[in-house]
C-alpha cells in the first residue's frame, strides 16, 4: 500500500532537459527495502520499462533507449525518486509512469511492480 504521485512533466523541445519527481507516501515499511522504476507509455504503443533503481544501495537500471541521457536518483530523506532526462527526442514523448515494488530487486517487467502513479505528461517537439 504504497501511493505514488508524478510532477515535473511538461511541453519541451527536442535537447532540451526535463526531471521527473515520484513522491512515495502511505504504508511504507522502509524505503530501504523499495525497488522503484519509471516506466512509459506512447500513444499506440504498449508500457515499456525506462529506468529502475534499488533503494538500498542505489544500484540502477536503463533501457537501452534511454541509457546515458537519463538518469535515475533518489532522496532518502524525502522519500522521492527522480528521473533527469537530458538531451531529449521526439521519441521519448510518452505518459511516463512511476512503479514501487516492496522488494529490493529491480526488474524489467511490468507484472514486477504492484503500485503505480498517475503519470505525467512528457511531450517533446522537433
Amino acid at each position: 500500500q504504497v501511493q505514488l504521485a508524478e510532477s515535473g512533466g511538461g511541453l519541451v523541445q527536442a535537447g532540451d532537459s526535463l526531471r521527473l519527481s515520484c513522491a512515495a507516501s502511505g504504508r511504507t515499511q522502509s524505503t530501504f527495502g523499495y525497488a522503484m522504476a519509471w516506466f512509459r507509455q506512447a500513444p499506440g504503443k504498449e508500457r515499456e520499462f525506462v529506468a529502475g533503481l534499488r533503494w538500498s544501495t542505489g544500484r540502477t537500471v536503463y533501457a537501452d533507449s534511454v541509457k546515458g541521457r537519463f538518469t535515475i536518483s533518489r532522496d532518502n530523506t524525502k522519500d522521492t525518486v527522480y528521473l533527469q532526462m537530458n538531451s531529449l527526442k521526439p521519441e521519448d514523448t510518452a505518459v511516463y509512469y512511476c512503479a514501487a515494488r516492496n522488494n529490493i530487486a529491480v526488474l524489467t517487467t511490468i507484472s514486477a511492480y504492484t503500485d503505480w502513479g498517475q503519470g505525467t505528461q512528457v511531450t517533446v517537439s522537433s
